[in-house]
C-alpha cells in the first residue's frame, strides 16, 4: 500500500507536511530558532514533489541565496570528496569564487532540463542576458532515485523549475519525502532531503551556519551510526528494502549519492568556504558514510555576505568588506558546519517516509521510536 499522498505536482505550502526540528539536540552550538538553512538570512527554499501513478517518485529542490543572486553574487566553494556525481557550474564557482544563480537539486537525469528551467528564469529576471550582457552557467547538482523512481520518464520539467524558483521564500519548510528527496534512500532506509543549522558564540561573531542535504547514500545498514550509537547493526535485519522484481544494485544506484550545500552568514571568501566544504565531509562521516565508489558526495558552500555586485553588463564588482580572519571565529565555524551537517543527515532519516514506486519496491523509513529509544538507553540524548 502506498504510504504517500499521489500529488502529481506539490509545491510547499499546497500540502506538504510542515515539521518540527531534529528530536533531539547534540553538540556544542544552540540550533537557530529553525534549525533550518534559512536561518542565514536571505537564504529561499522550495520544493516541487512529483508522485505519479505506480512509478514516478521524484522531484526538485531550490536553495536561493538571496532575492537576486545574478545582481547580487555570493562568496562560493565546491568541493567533490567523491565525483561519481553531477554538479554543473562548479567550474565557474571555483574560477571566479561566487555563486551567480539558484542551487537546484533533482534526479540524475533531469539535470539538463533542469538547467533549461535555471536558465528561462535568468533570462526572465534579467531579459538582457545574451543579449548584452552574460550568460549564466545553472548550478543543477543530482542524484540517482531509479531505485524507486522511473528515471527514464524524465518527470521534470524546465517549467517546474521556473515555477519551482518563483516560490523559494524563506523560512520553514519540508524535509524528507519531498523534493529533490523524494525518492531517495540512504543506508537501507528511506532519506531525501534534510537540514540543520548551528549558531556560534557572540564572542566570536554570532555568526549563523545553515546545511541542506540531498542524502541518497548507499552505504551499508551497518555503517549506520547515531550519536555513536550503532543503530543501523541493530537493525540490519529488520526493516529491509522489499525488491519484487530483480534489481542490480550496482553503480550509482547501488553506492548512491550525497549532495550538501552549506550557507553562512560569515563573511568569507572562496578559499575559506573551500574549508567549510571540507569540514561538512566531517559531519558525513560522523553518521558512519564512508564514500563509496559509486557515490557522488558533492559539496557547496556560500556566504551571504561577502557579495559581488553586477554594477553594469559584464561588470562585476570585488566586495569592499573584509574577511574573517579570527582564528577562534573560523575554528568555531568549522565546528557548527560539521556538526549541521550531521543533523541534516540524521534529519533526512528522521523525517522521511516509507514509501513504494517503481516495479513495486518497497523502502521503509527509519523506526524513529526504536531508535528514540535506543539513544535513551545508551544515555545518548536526555529527552
Amino acid at each position: 500500500m502506498l504510504l504517500f499522498p499521489l500529488l502529481a505536482a506539490m509545491m510547499l505550502g499546497g500540502g506538504e507536511r510542515a515539521r518540527a526540528t531534529l528530536p533531539f539536540h547534540f553538540g556544542l552550538f544552540p540550533t537557530g530558532p529553525l534549525d533550518a538553512i534559512t536561518d542565514v538570512g536571505g537564504v529561499r527554499v522550495a520544493h516541487l514533489t512529483k508522485v505519479e501513478g505506480s512509478d514516478i517518485r521524484t522531484g526538485a529542490t531550490a536553495i536561493v541565496p538571496n532575492s537576486d543572486p545574478w545582481d547580487h553574487k555570493v562568496s562560493a566553494a565546491f568541493f567533490a570528496f567523491n565525483g561519481n556525481g553531477e554538479m554543473t557550474g562548479t567550474h565557474w564557482i571555483s574560477e571566479s569564487g561566487y555563486l551567480e544563480e539558484p542551487v537546484v537539486l533533482t534526479d540524475t537525469l533531469d539535470v539538463g532540463r533542469a538547467a533549461d528551467g535555471v536558465v528561462s528564469w535568468v533570462i526572465e529576471h534579467h531579459p538582457a542576458v545574451g543579449r548584452g550582457d552574460d550568460v549564466p552557467l545553472p548550478v543543477v547538482a543530482e542524484c540517482d532515485d531509479a531505485a524507486l523512481n522511473d528515471i527514464q520518464a524524465r518527470a521534470v520539467t524546465s517549467a517546474d523549475v521556473v515555477h519551482l524558483l518563483d516560490e523559494a521564500k524563506p523560512g520553514q519548510f519540508a524535509r524528507g519525502s519531498v523534493g529533490a528527496g523524494t525518492g531517495m534512500n540512504a543506508f537501507g532506509f528511506r532519506a531525501g532531503i534534510g537540514t540543520a543549522s548551528r549558531v556560534i558564540p557572540g564572542d566570536v561573531g554570532g555568526y549563523r551556519v545553515g546545511v541542506l542535504v540531498n542524502d541518497n547514500t548507499g552505504s551499508s545498514r551497518r555503517l549506520l551510526t547515531i550519536l555513536g550509537i550503532p543503530v543501523g547493526e541493530r537493525l540490519r535485519s529488520e526493516y529491509r528494502p522489499v525488491y519484487p522484481r530483480r534489481t542490480a544494485l550496482k553503480g550509482r544506484l547501488g553506492e548512491g549519492s550525497i549532495i550538501i550545500v552549506v550557507a553562512t552568514d560569515a563573511p568569507l571568501d572562496s578559499r575559506q568556504l573551500r574549508a567549510i566544504a571540507l569540514r561538512a565531509s566531517m559531519g558525513m562521516a560522523r553518521t558512519g558514510l564512508t564514500s563509496s565508489v559509486g557515490s557522488g558526495d558533492l559539496i557547496l558552500a556560500f556566504s551571504t555576505s561577502r557579495v559581488f555586485e553586477r554594477v553594469a553588463n559584464f561588470t562585476v564588482a570585488a566586495p569592499k568588506q573584509p574577511i574573517l580572519e579570527d582564528d577562534d571565529a573560523v575554528n568555531s565555524l568549522y565546528t557548527a558546519t560539521a556538526e549541521a551537517t550531521q543533523a541534516a543527515i540524521y534529519d533526512a532519516l528522521f523525517e522521511a517516509r516509507t514509501l513504494t514506486g517503481r516495479n513495486g519496491t518497497t523502502i521503509y523509513a527509519l523506526p524513529v521510536e526504536r531508535v528514540m529509544e535506543m539513544l535513551r538507553k545508551a544515555d545518548a540524548i536526555t529527552q
